[in-house]
């Protein structure tokens, strides 16, 4: 059985400090600034002899109706109610304040097992605030310091309590269920794009759920957040990131670490769906987002997003595809898909798309329809003549996909032009329908490195 188990709290207690911890990775963006977490993170870690699937949640803190606070508050309340076990952290060095006061009263109504944690213990300073932690009503605190990795044994041992009470009361039906099939490994898909353009609301509609704070203000993501979600039966890990902004314009610190954040997504992602604003579409930054991913070697699928308050739109989409071309060459055939997040339309032709691009991008070509291919692309242009004698491309051959990678071997590989490599890589892209993804084409010195050895 995995526990769900959910870390709640105050801003600024050491909350995804220790979601990290017990993670083993550094998954959570961790700043001195308070309410840097805003949305859910959810993270797998074994810690002695329990399986457990953390959640690390935004800082309870009370908040008016309608702001971005009170859906930070939403957040946690949902984290809450879906958990199995709930860790309530407390700053042992500044101790018991109204604020934890009032939501301990939450926790305790949830009816979930708490373990009661009194955070920042290092030293003597934690000692008073932990004993005021018993004046909650949640038990005995188990005193840590996240940060300094101390008292986790205790922490440890009080969770293999609290999780093997859970198993006491689950009944066979709630096991069964928690045993199916996972051998297959999710599709990781990126969403990305500038502040703004609706990813978060695009998140929500794939998963059907209000899994994402959003809202008319511009930069709420602040970290990526990885969503489980089957699609048809077909699973998928979906990172929802912050918003990329021009590098002259992200702020030193929490913004730069949110940027990162991001950044790191789209390397570990698979399908990177790149998000635009249809009022104010192909900006400068999304050009370079799109370049990012293409070095990157990701699939690339383009979704243009707030479709529905285009007017002419055949016209639009048509403009679109010829921008799309022109302005993103080291990519050709780009699928570019209209959605409309707020109304949930468009979603299933987007995600047809990226699973077309997916098995692109995973595509193993055979060598001996390599080799045919490029001995016609050069007898349909001949490469060019070096010092009066020309160049000769001998053989071809595909060692890599993901992105598809490909190396042709040549006496004089060093002399063939980058317009002449260029052509290659279009006529691939061309014959063997690999639209969408980067292609790799190195060129090396040598004869065919499968030709028979001639004996002396």
């Amino acid at each position: 059985m995995v526990a769900r188990i959910a870390i709640v709290g105050r801003p600024n207690v050491g909350k995804s400090t220790l979601f990290n911890r017990l993670t083993g990775q550094r998954l959570a963006l961790v700043h001195e600034t308070p309410g840097l977490t805003r949305d859910r993170r959810e993270g797998d870690a074994d810690v002695g002899a329990v399986q457990m699937r953390l959640i690390d949640t935004a800082g309870l803190e009370q908040a008016d109706a309608g702001t971005i606070e009170a859906r930070m508050q939403g957040q946690t309340e949902s984290a809450i109610a879906d958990a199995d076990i709930l860790i309530f952290v407390i700053d042992a060095r500044t101790g018991i304040v109204p604020v934890d006061e009032e939501f301990a009263d939450l926790v305790r109504t949830s009816g979930k097992p708490v373990v009661l944690v009194a955070n920042k213990c290092e030293g003597r300073s934690g000692r008073d605030g932990m004993y005021e932690a018993y004046s909650l009503g949640l038990g005995e605190p188990v005193a840590i310091s996240a940060e300094h990795n101390e008292g986790m044994i205790e922490l440890i041992r009080a969770l293999e309590t609290a999780c093997s009470a859970l198993d006491e009361r689950r009944t066979p039906v709630q096991d069964e269920e928690d045993g199916a099939d996972a051998d297959d490994r999710p599709l990781r898909i990126a969403v990305v794009g500038r502040p703004n353009a609706g990813k978060s609301t695009l998140v929500n509609a794939l998963v059907g759920d209000e899994r994402m704070i959003t809202g008319p203000e511009a930069g709420i993501t602040r970290d990526s957040i990885a969503i489980e979600l089957d699609w048809k039966g077909r699973d998928i890990r979906l990172f929802d990131t912050a918003g990329l902004r021009r590098k002259a314009r992200v702020e030193a610190g929490a913004e730069k670490l949110s940027v990162g954040d991001a950044l790191r997504a789209v390397r570990f992602a698979e399908v990177v769906v790149l998000l635009v604003d249809a009022q104010v579409p192909f900006e400068k930054q999304d050009l370079q987002i799109a370049d990012l991913i293409a070095q990157e070697g990701r699939a690339l699928v383009v979704a243009v997003n707030k479709w529905d308050l285009v007017k002419d739109k055949k016209g639009l989409l048509r403009e679109l595809e010829e921008e799309l071309e022109r302005l993103v060459p080291q990519v050709r055939g780009v699928p570019l898909i209209p959605v409309s997040a707020l109304q949930s339309k468009g979603l299933g032709k987007l995600m047809d798309a990226v699973f077309e691009v997916y098995e692109t991008w995973n595509r193993r070509l055979p060598t001996a329809a390599l080799n045919r291919w490029l001995e016609e692309a050069q007898e349909r242009h001949p490469p060019p003549a070096v010092r009066g004698k020309r160049i000769r491309l001998r053989f071809m051959t595909q060692p890599n996909a993901r992105p598809p990678t490909f190396v042709v071997f040549s006496s004089r590989a060093d002399k063939l032009p980058e317009s002449y490599r260029r052509y290659l890589v279009q006529g691939l892209r061309d014959a063997f329908d690999m639209t969408a993804v980067p292609i790799r084409l190195s060129l090396r010195k040598g004869k065919n490195p499968y030709a028979r050895a001639k004996s002396d």
